[in-house]
Formats: C-alpha cells, structure tokens, sequence
C-alpha cells in the first residue's frame, strides 16, 4: 500500500473496518456499529473507492456499507472518504460477499444494493465466474427489503444482457424500466467508465426492485 493508504488503515480502520471473516456469528448490528439508526445500502466491490467515496459523501442520510476484498482498495476508500469528509456514515468489509450476506446480513434489512462495474470475465469459458448468477441474485433480493433497489452497471453488452436475464427471472424483484435504466446523474463517471466510453463501449444500467412477498 501507498504511505498514505496506510496512515489511511491505522487511522480508519479499527473503527470503520472489519474482516468478514472475523464477524460474529449471526447478522451484523448495523445500528451499534455506526451508532444511528439509518436505512443501510451495501455497495459490493468497491474498488479504488473513486465512485464509492461520492456516493458516500452525496447520501448522509444512508448507512453505507462497502464489501472488497482487495485491502488497498478499502484503504484507499478510506483515504478518498477523509478527503471528503464523508467517513460518518461509512462502513468497510474485507472478504467475500457472499459468506457477508449468507452469514451476516438479515432477510429483508437492507435499503439497497449497487454492484457497479464488476469484473466482466469476458471470455466465454470463464462466464461461470461472473458474480451475476441466478443463486446471487436470489440470495440479494431475499435481504432488500420490500422496495428495496438491487442497481447494477456494466460497460460489457453481454455480462448487461445477462444480468437482465438473471434479474428478471427472480421472482423477488421487479424491472423498475422497460429494459435498462436511464443512467442517474449521481453515479460519477470512473476513469474505467470513461476508458470504455473511448473504447467504444455504452454503459448499462439496470434497476429492480424487491417486490413485497415472501
């Protein structure tokens, strides 16, 4: 890590971080760890924290929960957080979604989910590793709550029509569009989005919500 990832670390970290693998048994007390009350939105894969540390700092009124595995990455999300002075309201997790939101996460306690440009495995053989699957999504839409939003994005035209598909066949959520969802002015434009842009590839937006059934 850079010097000032690390500083970022030994400050930040001890009270705004947490290895999932190091969690209690059961779910998370949202309340207890950031000290309010406050819907709770889980953003997974949070990268280098470029558009992470925007939203964050844009919402202080949502308990923000950011699952990466990657520890430069959260540490570099802290470091943006600080710079922006929006740390109040942010929380990190290091480890793997799924066991977070198998092992930790309630059914039906959360406001929203956003997934945000995750790794496309463009190559046919490894499609099976995209984290867009049905079983995913299932288990996603079982913890928002009812009217909760599950957003995806993706540069990728295929990984966007698979999530579509995937989206659509679970029968906890409803396509809140057509089809893809206009792009919100409030998702800041990463260097990675923009690269695509240049590359010739159109970003894809999708929004369902959890429907209220059981």
């Amino acid at each position: 890590m850079t010097v000032g990832q690390e500083r970022a670390w030994d400050t930040y970290w001890e009270k705004m971080g947490n290895d999932v693998k190091a969690l209690p048994e059961g779910p998370l007390d949202f309340d207890s760890w950031f000290g309010r009350s406050a819907p709770v939105l889980l953003e997974i894969g949070s990268g280098m924290g470029e558009t992470t540390s925007q939203l964050v700092a844009a919402a202080p009124e949502l308990n923000y929960v950011a699952v990466e595995v990657y520890k430069p990455g959260l540490a570099q999300l802290l470091l943006r957080g600080e710079h922006l002075g929006g740390l109040d309201n942010l929380r990190v997790l290091r480890g793997d979604a799924v066991d977070l939101l198998t092992d930790h996460i309630a059914p039906g306690s959360l406001h929203g989910v956003r997934i945000f440009f995750p790794d496309p495995w463009p190559k046919k053989k490894h499609h099976k590793r995209r984290l867009v699957q049905p079983e995913f999504v299932s288990l996603l839409a079982s913890r928002l709550s009812p009217g909760g939003v599950l957003h995806l994005a993706t540069d990728w035209e295929h990984y966007a029509e698979q999530m579509l598909e995937v989206c659509s066949g679970e029968r906890l959520l409803t396509n809140m569009f057509d089809d893809w969802a206009p792009r919100p002015d409030w998702r800041p434009v990463t260097k990675f989005e923009q690269r695509a842009v240049n590359e010739g590839r159109v970003s894809h937006d999708l929004m369902f919500k959890r429907n209220d059934l059981t």
